[in-house]
């Protein structure tokens, strides 16, 4: 397993000025769009406008600054084929799972294999005790976006049927989309990174330590 863990902490002026940068929007690779679906990115913002000009932003002679904090920390854990993905940050957990350990080639149908990672996905839906699950589908840029819609939702649908079977939670709601090509998270242009792109993502609120 490929462990990485991102930690980011800021203090005074710097914290809040960082905020700004952590909410704005990432560029996909054409620059056109971001890079992940609208509405999930993150939220955080500076709790009031900064002037970097302020005079006031200077410590007093004498005065220390407060104690630092963390802004953010996102824990990445792959398995070594990047088959797996899982992402926490301290609201979210997203599991990425390839589309070959779920399904065949252009097919929807669930893969023998399929089930048992799913499960355990939705272990952990139990145990963070989640009550809203999103899970999006998404292909690669080969072939038609039509097709690729279609698909991508197909294979969102599947695996939110296996999840809901899973929990048996009628508390538990689930959003359900197929972005075909849109919002990849690695580089069309080489089959290691079409192969990454061509995933089902489950995310859900992070509720548990």
């Amino acid at each position: 397993m490929t462990h990485t863990r991102l930690p980011l902490a800021l203090t005074a002026a710097t914290m809040m000025v960082a905020v700004n940068l952590y909410g704005a929007v990432a560029a996909r690779a054409d620059d056109t769009a971001p890079s992940v679906p609208p509405g999930t990115e993150a939220s955080a913002s500076a709790p009031v406008k900064v002037d970097p000009n302020d005079p006031d932003l200077k410590l007093p002679e004498g005065a220390t600054l407060a104690a630092p904090k963390v802004l953010d920390i996102k824990s990445v854990v792959e398995d070594q084929g990047g088959e797996e993905r899982r992402e926490d940050t301290n609201t979210d957990v997203t599991f990425a799972l390839q589309a070959e350990v779920l399904f065949a080639k252009d097919s929807a149908k669930l893969s023998d294999q399929a089930k048992s990672r799913i499960d355990a996905v939705a272990q952990e839906i139990k145990r963070q005790r989640a009550t809203q699950v999103r899970v999006f589908g998404f292909t690669d840029n080969l072939g038609s976006h039509e097709h690729g819609v279609v698909l991508s939702k197909q294979r969102a649908n599947a695996v939110q049927d296996v999840l809901s079977q899973e929990l048996n939670d009628p508390n538990v709601t689930f959003d359900v989309r197929g972005y075909a090509e849109d919002y990849p998270i690695a580089d069309n242009s080489t089959e290691d990174g079409r192969k990454k792109n061509r995933r089902v993502e489950v995310t859900f609120p992070r509720t548990a330590s």
